[in-house]
């Protein structure tokens, strides 16, 4: 069970994996997830580990869709929003309705490019590159 807030280092892509994994155990209906870092740290990786745990295989990078829907026990929206230039954007593909879903859960990619958008409680992942494939992962809730 990951604590908030925590920072957890991960050596290899495999102890990423079984982070992201863990992570997705506490994962409820309505949590609104935001992952940060730069080019490469592995958000959409994390991200892809996180469904793959629960049964989705299909998750690839929404960068050119801006959302990417996914269906099994849980409704899942992932947005990335690094295409993005400004929030208006994200208003015309109905960002109020997803925000406001509290059956779905939603993660954020690049959610750093547009704070001004981001729901007030949330879970925030910050992805810091060490080297290779270490990672470093701080996580913090915002309620």
């Amino acid at each position: 069970m990951i604590q908030y807030p925590s920072t957890i280092k991960t050596s290899t892509e495999a102890e990423t994996s079984l982070l992201a994994s863990d992570f997705m155990v506490s994962c409820k209906k309505g949590d609104r997830v935001v992952l940060n870092g730069d080019l490469g740290a592995g958000k959409t990786f994390f991200i892809k580990s996180a469904l793959t745990s629960i049964g989705v295989t299909n998750v690839n990078s929404p960068s050119f869709a801006i959302v990417n829907e996914y269906h099994n026990k849980f409704h899942i929206c992932h947005f990335d929003f690094y295409r993005l230039k400004n929030s208006a954007e994200l208003f015309d593909i109905g960002w109020q309705d997803y925000v406001n879903d509290d059956d779905s859960i939603l993660f954020i990619e690049w959610g750093n490019r547009l704070p001004s958008v981001l729901p007030a409680e949330r879970i925030e992942i910050s992805i810091l590159i060490l080297n290779g494939t270490e990672r470093e992962f701080r996580f913090e809730k915002f309620i």
